[in-house]
């Protein structure tokens, strides 16, 4: 039974009705949005965030079953009672490492188990809002997105931080502080440009841009209660290396997530010393990740206090809501594309075998652009031109989360 299920888990053709399910249901939802968002938001802005925030879960949680159900993902959580007390209560900046494939998604999977998943947002390069499903999803969702212009970045900044921090429920809004995904190329960049600015290179994370974080802050004081730090660490020799294509083979992958919370209220109020915060952070992060790898504890030697492990059960909610799209979905989708194979017309038979093919590309482009060598060049490139990671443009934290999944 348990090789017939891992046959079944690594089926080509079981992943290809995990992906039309996927896509037409995100188009689904995509016209769903577009209507309320044409006729429901003028007129009563919290329903329409309301019900959007249900279009959202029903979207992003069908990738967490997969990591939840699919492939049994194990996800260790390290975080005080009094930080989890307030986890999903509130409005929280979210600042995390951007160090692995499926980051992204198991950050994801700790939104799904504190009830924040339909209203995760993030900052995102503005071509991005044209993407089909997934972009288009995050444009009706409000993300926040950004042209790589300072001075126009600032502006739709607490433009858009005010609109995000008027949601009637709690909003977690995602800042990769180091701009792009960590990669040997582009952590050698930030090490040679750390060394020539006389500041402490990181070993395992690049330099971070304070930009996006020191202008987000004044609009975040009065109605963000929070600054939440997430450490996210896999193993080294891990067997089951972090990818999308493991998961989507039902290859189990066990993650440790460290949660610590700095209430706003006590964050620097001068740009300069909010940027040192954020830079002091992350050389604190880096201790908690060099733990890691060498002892297994984030705490260990890293002389942050040790958080309590914490195991949040999957729940119940992503797979009824996978279930259901995938019957209402394939349903109609196998029965047509059927009647065009086996229509006997050359005609019809093209047409199915093109959408067959179609939704096939759409599946391997998702798989290979999650991929670390298909991560963007850009925060090398700007390292090893000497730019400044304090006096750049804003580097948009979900351009690389576009690209990921």
């Amino acid at each position: 039974m348990a090789g017939f299920l891992s046959m079944l888990k690594q089926s080509t053709l079981v992943h290809l009705c995990f992906a039309i399910s996927f896509f037409t249901s995100g188009l689904i939802i995509n016209t769903v949005q577009c209507i309320l968002y044409v006729g429901l938001k003028p007129f009563n802005k919290h329903l329409y965030r309301t019900i959007g925030y249900y279009l959202c879960y029903s979207f992003y949680s069908q990738l967490v079953f997969l990591a939840d159900w699919w492939s049994d993902t194990k996800l260790n959580v390290y975080a005080s009672d009094e930080d989890m007390k307030y986890c999903g209560t509130e409005h929280v900046l979210l600042l995390m490492n951007h160090t692995y494939e499926i980051d992204w998604l198991l950050g994801w999977m700790f939104c799904e188990k504190v009830r924040v998943l339909g209203n995760c947002k993030a900052y995102a390069k503005k071509v991005i809002q044209y993407i089909p499903t997934i972009g288009w999803a995050w444009k009706f969702a409000e993300f926040v997105f950004l042209e790589r212009s300072f001075e126009k970045d600032r502006e739709i900044i607490g433009r858009q931080i005010n609109e995000i921090l008027d949601y009637p429920d709690p909003v977690w809004l995602l800042l990769n502080a180091e701009g792009t995904r960590f990669t040997e190329q582009k952590h050698e960049a930030s090490v040679k440009f750390a060394q020539e600015k006389g500041m402490v290179p990181l070993k395992h994370h690049l330099i971070p841009r304070t930009k996006g974080f020191t202008a987000s802050l004044p609009f975040l004081r009065e109605k963000c209660p929070a600054v939440l730090d997430i450490q996210l660490g896999i193993s080294k020799d891990s067997k089951v290396k972090p990818t999308i294509f493991n998961i989507l083979n039902g290859k189990q992958i066990e993650a440790h997530l460290c949660v610590r919370r700095f209430p706003t209220e006590t964050l620097p109020e001068r740009e300069e010393d909010a940027a040192v915060w954020l830079q002091d952070l992350f050389r604190e992060k880096d201790r908690m990740q060099d733990s890691f790898h060498r002892t297994g504890s984030f705490f260990t030697d890293s002389g942050v206090a040790e958080r309590p492990k914490l195991q949040l059960h999957r729940r119940p909610t992503t797979l009824v809501n996978t279930a259901f799209w995938v019957v209402a979905t394939l349903t109609p989708m196998l029965y047509y594309l059927v009647m065009l194979l086996f229509s006997g017309e050359i005609l019809y038979f093209s047409i199915g075998a093109g959408i067959l093919f179609a939704f096939y590309m759409l599946m391997v482009k998702a798989i290979g652009m999650s991929k670390i060598s298909k991560a963007s060049s850009y925060g090398a490139e700007k390292l090893k031109n000497g730019h400044s990671p304090t006096h750049e443009s804003v580097e948009p934290t979900a351009a690389e989360s576009s690209k990921d999944k």
